[in-house]
């Protein structure tokens, strides 16, 4: 039985991120437990069950990263790591320690907020096998080869742009690396030429966005890669 209030525990060294980020969240809706490093953070999460973590990737002892990788050998719990470092080496390790997300510091509470909706609404989504067609927005997507339309409409795809649509639908919500698009649309031999999603993005966008140059389907994360975005049906 779910509960009325989603439980999310934010794990953070600096006590005065601990009281922002619990007071904000507590503030829109959610019930808010936090921890001053992962080690406390770990033994909280063997006694409670919580719908989203909230992990910081510098803290002493057991870091965020740590934990993330700890949580995905048995966990599929939305996570978001917040971080000081907005290096995209130090963002894309902590989104291959399996983040679903990242919020750099100093950061506004509406985007926290904004975040830790998505989140949620991703896990959701990913809680039941999915349907067949996916719908995200004006955006249908037939996951065993049937097509896809747009708004109703039927949308042609070359069959590259049809895997790279997919493999996104199937992580809807998470941000994809550059590396991992090319991987699985392309194959292994195509690492390190984000040239080839970026035009084959392009190419999708024309084809499925109203507004191609303003796009809510398929987001841009800067030095990272894609995210297919989880929207309500519209």
């Amino acid at each position: 039985m779910s509960r009325e209030k989603p439980r999310i525990l934010a794990a953070d060294d600096e006590s005065a991120y601990r009281r922002l980020v619990k007071q904000s969240l507590e503030m829109a809706g959610y019930q808010v437990d936090v921890a001053a490093d992962g080690a406390e953070a770990r033994r909280m999460i063997a006694r409670e069950n919580y719908d989203l973590l909230l992990l910081d990737i510098m803290m002493p002892g057991m870091d965020g990263m740590a934990l993330c990788r700890q949580m995905r050998d048995v966990s599929a719990i939305p996570i978001i790591m917040l971080t000081a470092l907005s290096t995209e080496d130090k963002v894309v390790a902590g989104l291959r320690a399996g983040a679903d997300d990242y919020v750099t510091k100093p950061f506004s509470i509406p985007e926290l907020t904004a975040r830790v909706e998505a989140a949620l609404r991703r896990g959701r989504l990913s809680s039941e096998p999915p349907a067949v067609p996916l719908r995200t927005g004006a955006l249908e997507i037939d996951l065993n080869g049937g097509g896809v339309t747009s708004a109703g409409r039927p949308v042609g795809l070359t069959a590259t742009e049809y895997r790279l649509l997919t493999y996104m639908a199937r992580n809807i919500g998470r941000v994809l690396t550059h590396n991992q698009l090319l991987t699985h649309a392309w194959g292994p031999g195509y690492v390190d030429e984000p040239q080839l999603v970026h035009v084959t993005v392009s190419r999708l966008r024309n084809k499925i966005e109203p507004e191609p140059s303003n796009p809510r389907h398929i987001l841009t994360r800067v030095g990272i890669g894609y995210t297919l975005a989880a929207l309500p049906p519209d």
